[in-house]
């Protein structure tokens, strides 16, 4: 199948044929028809198989054909989690897009608002943003969504990850019902679907691949090595292999500038990139770093889904990561559409329960080489046997699910009223008494001055003396 089978229009293809593509990838074939055809899509596909050209193209597809955004208004709006990639599905927009009289923008934190601002005014076709910042914009009334046809939520579990849950619930309370939805992930967990349950409606779900795999012409090892020599292997292994353009991925920003600082002393033009620089200095590092200037990049995880570089060779992991599910993000830099790529990982034996982990969840161990001259002191362990994957149940989120029960019907929110108001009884205080004095036996009185009653005592003890008591006054 060729892009021109797709129903795209001729501005859009010749975009397209100028980047050199003739064929769609998997995801593009099976997502553009049923985005062109107005349909809500759910759609997973693992790293660099052409996810953001598969919501990009049927997009530009129908608003070319549309009325133009009125002032401030939105048409589409792309949602992502970070900065960067944010800036790579912008310059997805702008490059498919360069045929059209269509107007985009991306818009993000960590940089001045007033500009951002002044460039809603005449109103956008297609906005790229980050959740923190769109919010920001929507409360100084310099965007509205009035006439929104398309939401995107890009690496919609990234953004469960990084906490966003709570920025997208008051974006979706401001946006009009009617409009179509689109969530493009590399996986799609059960507390994502979880989530699409209360998004999309009746939606295409599409998946290319198994959930979590990793790219396959995309060769993984690891060599164990102790964890003070990791900087000095690393080094070794890019002067020995010849590496002119290497990602590297740190657990912490911390670890990335000292890396970083490493390489710099033993000749290696390095940088690091994380999310304490500011965004002018993230933006012009990635940017030497795609065009050679540097030779090796040292990023955390806040990076692993927004760089998008073409034919890049390697990716190493100085650490592995906590989360199983990000090892393949990373790796997921290298080896995109179709191209074939190296993923080198060190562990060290204090990593054997992150090892375990990730091969787990891949479903297959990863091949071990040892390095002359680094030989680890500390073995790393064996691994253990892989189990089958079994499916997670998603967490329930008590105040999602409070807030879709307020949306529900008068009698159900009565019901729910009711049921509340029922709970609340067992737990209201109960008036203490007050304990008997000696020969007394009223208790205390409300404020509403009840008949005084006699205090009912439970001590058998007590009951009996009072009892002698009284026996005693009736003699006498």
């Amino acid at each position: 199948m060729s892009f021109d089978s797709l129903g795209l229009s001729k501005p859009i293809l010749q975009a397209v044929s100028n980047q050199g593509y003739s064929k769609p990838s998997p995801i593009q074939e099976k997502a553009i028809p049923a985005i062109l055809q107005g349909r809500d899509v759910m759609a997973a596909a693992q790293t660099g198989t052409g996810k953001t050209a598969g919501f990009t193209l049927p997009i530009l597809e129908k608003l070319s054909q549309g009325q133009r955004a009125g002032s401030n208004q939105v048409r589409a709006l792309i949602l992502t989690p970070t900065r960067e990639l944010a800036a790579q599905v912008g310059e997805n927009v702008k490059t498919y897009g360069k045929h059209l009289a269509l107007r985009s923008e991306v818009v993000f934190g960590g940089v001045k608002i007033n500009p951002q601002m002044r460039r809603l005014l005449g109103g956008i076709d297609i906005l790229v943003a980050t959740p923190g910042r769109l919010l920001d914009l929507y409360q100084q009334n310099a965007v509205k969504f009035d006439r929104l046809e398309v939401l995107v939520l890009d690496e919609a579990d990234r953004m469960l990850d990084m906490g966003f849950i709570n920025d997208i619930r008051k974006i979706l309370k401001v946006l009009p019902e009617n409009r179509q939805n689109l969530m493009f992930s590399a996986t799609f967990s059960a507390e994502i679907k979880l989530l699409a349950n209360n998004i999309v409606n009746n939606p295409i779900e599409i998946s290319v691949s198994p959930q979590n795999s990793t790219a396959k012409k995309v060769k993984q090892w690891l060599h164990p090595v102790d964890k003070k020599q990791k900087p000095a292997l690393l080094a070794h292994l890019i002067v020995e292999h010849d590496w002119k353009q290497v990602l590297i991925f740190s657990r912490t920003k911390h670890g990335a500038n000292k890396v970083a600082r490493y390489l710099e002393s033993h000749g290696i033009n390095a940088a690091a990139i994380h999310g304490n620089k500011s965004q002018g200095a993230r933006t012009r590092v990635l940017a030497e770093f795609k065009a050679g200037k540097i030779r090796a990049l040292v990023a955390t995880d806040i990076a692993a889904r927004g760089l998008d570089i073409e034919q890049l060779p390697q990716v190493v992991n100085l650490d592995l990561p906590q989360v199983a599910a990000d090892y393949v993000h990373r790796i997921g830099r290298t080896g995109r559409a179709g191209a074939s790529g190296q993923a080198i990982s060190l562990v060290s034996a204090d990593e054997i329960k992150l090892l375990e982990d990730i091969e787990y969840l891949i479903q297959k161990h990863i091949e071990r080489e040892y390095v002359s001259g680094f030989e680890p002191s500390h073995e790393l362990p064996a691994s253990r046997a892989i189990r089958p994957l079994k499916p997670k149940k998603p967490k329930k989120n008590k105040k999602f699910a409070d807030d879709n029960a307020s949306q529900g019907s008068g009698s159900n929110q009565s019901k729910i009223a009711a049921k509340t108001k029922q709970q609340r009884k067992p737990h209201q205080k109960s008036q203490k008494q007050r304990p008997l004095a000696q020969g007394s036996e009223t208790t205390k009185k409300t404020s509403q001055k009840p008949k005084q009653k006699k205090a009912k005592l439970n001590n058998p003890a007590k009951e009996t003396f009072i009892w002698e008591r009284k026996v005693k006054k009736v003699k006498k």
